[in-house]
């Protein structure tokens, strides 16, 4: 039997943060490992239909990183800064190129649940409810879903 995991993306009604919570069949070591290793992370992120290249990645407290995904005949990179990257989280920032006022203070930690399970909990914090609400309506959940569905299986199959 096959579970596919839910991703819960909740806006706060007080502060412009996104929050998104997944549980994966992983441990916290892994998923830090699928989150900064670009060998591991360009295999999962985005949709399927998409195909990502490291730029540059420096996964490292205080180093960078870029990356762009192709797909139906366009072109969209990503950037951001590493400022903490520790066993339990990863603090950075990251920006979409397209609109690089838009940059977005983000907190990725592991919170482990027991043997081989690990909650992913992303808090991502952007300037204005305005700015939030655009990075809600670009198919954010679609994008989410497709590229935690190819690191479950990397999870899965050993890759990771």
């Amino acid at each position: 039997m096959t579970t596919i995991a839910e991703t819960t993306i909740e806006a706060d009604p007080t502060v412009p943060v996104i929050r998104i919570t997944r549980d994966f069949a992983a441990t916290p070591e892994q998923l830090l490992r699928a989150h900064t290793d670009p060998k591991l992370f360009v295999q999962w992120i985005g949709p399927a239909d998409t195909r990502a290249r490291i730029e540059h990645w420096d996964a490292r407290s205080g180093g960078s990183w870029r990356y762009a995904s192709e797909g139906n005949g366009e072109v969209y990179a990503f950037r951001g800064c590493f400022h903490d990257v520790g066993p339990d989280r990863i603090v950075q920032t990251s920006t979409f190129e397209g609109n690089p006022e838009a940059v977005a203070l983000e907190t990725l930690r592991f919170e482990a649940l027991g043997p081989g399970r690990t909650r992913l909990h992303t808090q991502s914090l952007v300037d204005s409810f305005e700015r939030r609400d655009a990075r809600l309506r670009t198919g954010m959940r679609t994008g989410l879903n497709a590229g935690y569905a190819k690191l479950d299986r990397m999870l899965a199959d050993g890759t990771v």
